[in-house]
């Protein structure tokens, strides 16, 4: 990803789906689709499968960014990727090998990303950083929206910027939770370039809330120059 924009990411979690097509259209000029799958077991909620991904997919061009917060990724990674996701992530947490599963998700033609949450440390990923597409950074404790951003991500975002330019790569740094034109800038500017917000987009005029949040995050590219 160039360093000179920023994605923003709509998360279908917080859509509307009794219109679900309508909801689709409103964020089309987003770059991303955020597809939040929870299984109430890794996290205290439940969420969608496959076939809803494959409906979304009919519905809009938007690449489809999958986020596995699932307690067994190894036996779900295939079912997404089968239903047409983009992009891939799955949780640290819950995964036994990392490297394997990024290798099937490289395979079958997808980026590959894995998730933290806010409370595991960056350099849990120093021995498969080289491989990653994306890195999410989980701004909240997963599995329910409208949270709260937990202000001590800022330094992790710091963190894992580092880490990318001691490793010299540049996989796309994505936060996730609590994310608004309030704090876009300052997200970007710690090393963020794609941004996930449900609740902030889905609570009003969506093309609107796409728009400022992706104006707030060029701030902070300008601020980081």
């Amino acid at each position: 990803m160039l360093d000179d924009d920023v994605l923003v990411a709509p998360s279908v979690l917080s859509a509307d789906f009794t219109r679900l097509g309508e909801e689709l259209d409103a964020v089309a000029d987003a770059d991303l689709l955020h597809y939040d799958v929870m299984d109430g077991h890794f996290v205290p909620n439940l969420s969608f499968g496959p076939s809803i991904l494959r409906q979304v997919k009919k519905a809009s061009s938007l690449p489809l960014d999958v986020h596995l917060m699932v307690s067994n990724p190894e036996e779900c990674v295939p079912w997404f990727l089968e239903a047409g996701a983009d992009i891939v992530t799955f949780h640290w947490e819950a995964q036994t090998h990392a490297e394997r599963l990024v290798s099937l998700i490289h395979d079958a033609g997808a980026k590959a990303g894995i998730a933290l949450n806010p409370a595991t440390p960056i350099a849990s990923l120093e021995a498969v950083l080289d491989a990653l597409d994306l890195v999410l950074v989980m701004t909240v404790n997963p599995g329910f929206g409208g949270q709260n951003f937990v202000g001590t991500c800022h330094r992790k975002l710091r963190q894992l910027t580092a880490m990318c330019e001691e490793h010299g790569v540049r996989p796309i740094i994505e936060v996730d939770g609590g994310i608004g034109a309030d704090n876009a800038t300052r997200v970007v500017r710690d090393g963020a370039r794609a941004l996930v917000a449900g609740t902030t987009i889905f609570s009003a005029n969506r093309a609107d809330n796409v728009r400022a949040i992706r104006e707030a995050g060029r701030m902070g590219l300008l601020r980081s120059v």
